[in-house]
């Protein structure tokens, strides 16, 4: 079901990413990390190391080197914790699906609160910084174009090395689309 509502909300998809294009965003380009995600970094003595700087694997090398907003990488954490989220509801509920409402609202509590510490903390350290906009929504923008983005490359990839996991990005683009339109009502 959930693939078929995303064919069904493709025009809606594709009219969000075209509005983008309207914006105009002061914000300066910078080399960025390219495929930042909890599997990137690590603890180490009470402190984080990220590694593995390459960038996306299956996007070209002369694009991996191109300069880029850093909220590409905001975008892949934010990702990565939607899959910590419901990669753990769908272990949990494996073998117990009676369950799964209850553990689907304690994921969502989960990765609701921890996108909130990891936005709040980016701000700390990048407020004023060239490539971090000022204005607010165009900081909401260019976060909720490259979530999207990234979530849709994680759709090819999920279908091509994991096609059991495709229903993690898949639900990540409808929430994130329907949180859009929440805003865009009490606006």
């Amino acid at each position: 079901p959930a693939v078929d509502e995303l064919v069904e909300r493709r025009k809606e998809i594709s009219t969000r990413v075209k509005a983008f294009a309207d914006l105009d965003i002061d914000a300066v380009k910078t080399r960025h990390h390219g495929d930042y995600h909890l599997g990137q970094v690590l603890v180490s003595n009470n402190d984080f190391q990220i590694i593995d700087f390459e960038g996306e694997p299956a996007r070209p090398l002369t694009e991996r080197r191109k300069k880029h907003s850093p909220l590409r990488d905001v975008a892949g954490m934010l990702r990565s914790f939607n899959y910590a989220a419901y990669s753990a509801l769908q272990n949990v509920s494996a073998e117990r699906m009676d369950n799964y409402e209850e553990m689907q609202e304690w994921a969502r509590e989960w990765e609701g609160n921890t996108r909130a510490a990891f936005l709040d903390g980016y701000e700390g350290g990048a407020a004023g910084c060239a490539s971090y906009p000022e204005d607010p929504a165009h900081l909401t923008a260019l976060v909720e174009l490259f979530t999207l983005e990234k979530a849709l490359y994680e759709i090819r990839y999920e279908l091509d090395n994991r096609p059991d996991w495709v229903g993690i990005p898949i639900r990540g683009i409808l929430e994130l689309l329907d949180s859009g339109e929440t805003k865009e009502q009490t606006s």
